[in-house]
């Protein structure tokens, strides 16, 4: 009896360690992928524009890139998550984005965040929260509606900082270049 209770504890254990070298395997590779989604986000600044990055990766490969482009554009749909989605789109070559994952610097507004449901994208990570337009938690979470055909695992906080700071460094700059 004492030698069954030490093999399931035994087995217990290598399944937490296991469990814990998964979850790191995920954040270095969330953190991997968000990187480039932050390489993204200052060719948005770049350009002026307010700094929002994403990429889609499927099979361990970024397939979709895009960055905030309204301004450049004068496009109300050039959003980085949109324009990742029609690359990765044409990559895949269908509209269905079931088998790849988003990493994108702010949580989506209401518009991306439609599109990615109806893309059915399985995972979205997110590196800051964006508590005026977000739709991903701050304020509606729309990619985990039950009433949807589909609902989207949500990673938050993937290098978190780095993506906010972008973002205010960014506002900061452009008060003061407003300021007389």
């Amino acid at each position: 009896m004492a030698g069954k209770r030490a093999r399931r504890a035994a087995r217990r254990e290598r399944k937490a360690i296991e469990a814990q070298e998964a979850a790191l395997r995920q954040q270095e590779s969330d953190e991997r992928y968000m990187k480039e989604a932050i390489k993204q986000a200052k060719r948005a600044a770049a350009l002026g524009e307010v700094p929002i990055g994403c990429v889609i990766v499927y099979e361990d490969k970024v397939i979709g890139r895009g960055y905030n482009r309204r301004n450049t554009d004068k496009s109300t749909f050039s959003h980085a998550e949109i324009t990742a989605m029609k690359r990765a789109g044409k990559i895949i070559g269908d509209w269905r984005l079931e088998d790849c994952t988003m990493y994108v610097t702010l949580e989506p507004c209401p518009m991306c965040a439609g599109a990615i449901v109806q893309a059915r994208i399985p995972r979205v990570g997110m590196g800051c929260m964006n508590p005026k337009a977000g739709c991903a938690g701050s304020v509606v979470n729309l990619l985990q509606m039950k009433e949807f055909n589909h609902q989207v695992e949500i990673t938050e906080g993937i290098l978190k900082e780095e993506c906010s700071r972008i973002l205010t460094d960014f506002f900061v700059k452009l008060r003061s270049e407003k300021q007389p």
